[in-house]
């Protein structure tokens, strides 16, 4: 007998004691696959045969059993199974996870049964017990077809030793398809806008041949996601192509509901003949027999899903369900079929269909069809690309992975529908999927541990402690979420130097770029204000369309945590309004073709967001540490003794210090009694309408955001570029930073030229930062200078800061990324969150 096993399915076997269950077991199973009652008595008991502790044994089993068919993996369990109260509970775990039940029935004659277990040493079942369990078995017989998806029954000891299985193919799981793929809508019998749409999409068509010939020059492939059939006037030649497509391997397609219908009908089942189905029926008839019987052959061959691109893409007709991925069951086969059903009708008769897509948390692509809609939506990584052609809507197919979308309006209207939808785009024309602007995270989005993928950075791990502080400061302290789409990384700083009275220096900079064979770096002046990111509109239509404003605001301005950055409304708005300005005043929404951008840069003067800090540590430190030196000053002047000078000398230079300390904190602090009392120093154009600027190098981005300093409060960042493998170069670089750092600048920022180099196999440091020696004092304190300071705040650690700042860069650039392809909110915020939680994630206090 040959025994047919889905890939993943629980196997249950069936059988009196005795029988040779487990010896067929470890014939045809990996012991890893097998889960023995017996082994759970032994594990709790040291005893196999101790019957008192079943309950607990059978506890653990199912618990196993749980986990196994979680995890998504082919599971046998290795027990009597006759009653059915034994097999209901691994029944339920298997309808839990949507997994094919299969029973294997051990229906060998009672003889033999009480030979076999006579035969037994290790273990022996009292006679009146197994001839129980062969009455208990058949019993069970008649019911278990309906309890199983499959059931094989062995009834001799001679088909018990030449059984053979066999482990079907997952045939619908193709993780070597990975695209570039172009996913067609319902087609329904529309062949001369599926024409059309091919041609759209570049492909070359041939009809000479006898069957259909198709290439496009860049290799894409085609995937259709059913209801090829009824209702439109070609079913006939729609599936000649889709047929000739798939069977010569270029093509995919997925059984749509129609199809399903039209194949019970062909294989001569009793079904309804309606919605269609009279007319594709009546089409047929005008062909030889031998075609319907090809198309009924080809129907029952289309899976319900395909799962594609190593499970980043799932093609479903009508959608599917996180859980149901890779799974065979009757519900899931439904789910595909006709989405989430509820089995009640609405007004117009029509089914009641829940929105699956709103909780979709997964992390494939979901491309599906059935319902016609007016315009394709990207919702929680899904979308719909029904458009009601033969409806008089559209045919549309989106491209993967490009998310780009090309429809082709209908020649006419074919059919009537009861539902109403706008009719889509015009004739060739590329669309962008629109995303739900409402789809906010929820909580358990955030919580625990989670992973997220990047393009730069694959799994990147955040930590539940970080999620928990995270989520707290992003419910009370930011803005409105949908203007939070970017959040910049840390930046970690250079080595600790080895030069006499530094802790910082550029050589140690420079040596790091040199070697990660980076030949350019950008130096740029590092400003001593607020790290402050703007999100701005060309207007109020703008920023309503693509983030929701309610009122008449462009923009926004937000700190690097994603709290509004200004107290005062009006000071924002007038700042806004500025920088609206000068980018109409240096053309910039026409230059780059955006209504849009994202900028991030400096804003000073620091005391306006540091003002309590001021006040209760710096302010409160210099005055103190001022008033208690001067009072030992006057005390020191008339100390002459040898024993007491170095003590004198030493508080002389704490006073230097302290001195010292005041002046550093004091110049990047002023009043702000208007918006023109603040400057904002940008950095980074990050992003607009067409994309992310990150093919442009850092010296661009300068010398771009200088045009907007006709406005005084808009600051040119001075910048230097430098070789740090030419000594010439570093040197100059060097001088660079003393002389910055001698006129009371905060320091210098280094960076890699080009963003992302795209030959280096892992990230670089974004940034390094090389803070002055006096500024130094503000972070340290104001003796930090002294040797033995000094030489124990060397031993500072960056490797867990400098792993933050790569992750926090990969996070920031994933975020932006995201809103400008158009995925959700929650797609988006998944990134930025990430960015926040690894900010509570507390490093070496002396960086």
């Amino acid at each position: 007998m040959n025994i047919t096993l889905p890939p993943v399915s629980l196997v249950l076997l069936v059988g009196p004691s005795g029988v040779g269950k487990s010896t067929f077991a470890r014939r045809h199973f990996k012991p890893t696959e097998v889960i023995s009652s017996d082994y759970f008595r032994g594990l709790i008991s040291d005893d196999e045969n101790e019957q008192s502790i079943n309950a607990e044994a059978f506890e653990l089993l199912h618990s196993v059993v749980d986990k196994r068919l979680a995890f998504g993996r082919l599971t046998v369990v290795d027990a009597t199974n006759v009653q059915f109260h034994a097999r209901k509970p691994l029944l339920d775990i298997a309808q839990k996870y949507h997994t094919p039940a299969v029973a294997i029935v051990f229906a060998l004659p009672e003889q033999i049964s009480q030979e076999r277990n006579q035969q037994r040493s290790y273990r022996t079942i009292p006679r009146n017990v197994v001839k129980r369990h062969h009455s208990q078995l058949l019993q069970s017989l008649p019911r278990l077809k309906a309890d199983f998806e499959k059931v094989f029954v062995l009834e001799s000891a001679e088909q018990m030793d030449s059984a053979v299985i066999r482990r079907e193919a997952s045939s619908f799981i193709r993780p070597d398809w990975t695209g570039p793929f172009d996913i067609i809508g319902d087609v329904h019998g529309c062949m001369d806008e599926l024409n059309d749409l091919l041609k759209a999409l570049g492909y070359q068509l041939n009809f000479e041949a006898e069957k259909f010939g198709i290439s496009h020059p860049e290799n894409r492939k085609l995937l259709f996601v059913g209801d090829l059939v009824d209702r439109g006037p070609c079913t006939p030649e729609v599936l000649r192509l889709v047929m000739d497509l798939v069977q010569s391997g270029s093509s995919l397609c997925v059984r749509g509901n129609h199809d399903d219908k039209l194949f019970r009908k062909l294989s001569g089942r009793n079904v309804q003949i309606s919605h269609g189905l009279e007319t594709s029926l009546e089409q047929l008839e005008k062909f030889p027999a031998e075609f319907s019987n090809r198309v009924r052959d080809f129907l029952g061959s289309l899976p319900y899903h395909y799962v594609l691109d190593g499970g980043r893409l799932v093609i479903a007709h009508a959608g599917l369900k996180e859980e149901f991925i890779g799974k065979v069951s009757d519900r899931v086969r439904t789910f595909a079929l006709f989405g989430d059903i509820t089995g009640e009708k609405d007004a117009d008769g029509l089914p009641v269909r829940l929105n699956w897509a709103a909780d979709y948390r997964g992390k494939a692509r979901i491309i599906y069809g059935h319902t016609p809609t007016g315009m394709p939506r990207w919702v929680n990584n899904t979308i719909n690309i029904d458009t009601g052609c033969v409806f008089g809507g559209s045919l549309t197919a989106v491209r993967y992975p490009e998310g780009e979308l090309i429809s082709i309006p209908a020649r006419r209207e074919y059919a009537i529908t009861k539902r109403n939808f706008k009719e889509v785009v015009e004739e060739k024309t590329p669309q962008k999927p629109i995303e739900e602007t409402d789809d906010l995270p929820n909580l358990a989005d955030l919580l625990g541990r989670r992973w997220v993928d990047t393009r730069l950075i694959s799994r990147i791990p955040i930590h539940e402690n970080l999620n928990a502080a995270a989520l707290e400061a992003m419910s009370r302290f930011a803005v409105d979420p949908r203007w939070l789409i970017y959040l910049p990384p840390t930046m970690s700083p250079g080595d600790s130097t080895k030069q006499d009275g530094y802790l910082e220096h550029p050589k140690e900079a420079f040596d790091y770029f040199a070697a990660q064979n980076i030949s350019r770096v950008i130096c740029e002046r590092k400003h001593m204000g607020s790290r402050a990111v703007v999100v701005i509109c060309k207007n109020s239509e703008v920023a309503q369309r693509l983030f929701g404003a309610s009122d008449e605001c462009c923009g926004i301005c937000y700190t690097r945590t994603g709290r509004r950055f200004f107290d005062r409304r009006d000071w924002e708005q007038a700042f806004l309004d500025r920088l609206r300005a000068a980018l109409t005043r240096a053309d910039f929404w026409r230059r780059f073709e955006s209504d849009w951008f994202c900028i991030d840069g400096e804003m000073m003067p620091w005391s306006a967001k540091a003002q309590e800090l001021l006040k209760l540590q710096y302010a409160a430190c210099g005055a103190s540490g001022r008033a208690a030196l001067e009072e030992l000053q006057s005390l020191w002047a008339n100390v002459n003794e040898e024993d007491l000078v170095t003590l004198k000398e030493r508080y002389l230079r704490k006073t230097e210090n302290i001195q010292a300390f005041t002046k550093s904190y004091r110049q990047y602090c002023w009043p702000t009694q208007s918006i023109d009392d603040f400057r904002f120093a940008p950095f980074h154009l990050l992003a607009g309408r067409k994309g992310l600027f990150l093919d442009q190098e850092h010296s661009w981005h300068m010398d771009v955001l200088a045009e907007l300093s006709a406005d005084p409060i808009f600051l040119a960042t001075p910048y230097l570029v430098v070789n740090p493998k030419d000594p010439a170069s570093t040197s100059e670089g060097t001088e660079w930073w003393l002389g910055l750092t001698g006129e009371g600048y905060e320091g210098m920022v280094v960076k890699p030229m080009q963003w992302i180099n795209p030959s280096q196999k892992s990230l670089v440091q974004p940034a390094l930062k090389v803070r002055g020696r006096e500024y130094l004092r503000l972070i340290y304190g104001a003796d930090y200078t002294l040797p033995e300071n000094l030489t124990r705040l060397k031993q500072r650690a960056i490797a867990k800061k400098r792993a933050l700042a790569v992750k926090e860069f990969a996070l920031g650039i994933e975020s932006l990324e995201r809103f400008v392809r158009g995925d959700s909110l929650r797609k988006i915020h998944e990134a930025v969150f990430g960015v926040l939680a690894l900010e509570s994630d507390p490093v070496d206090a002396r960086l």
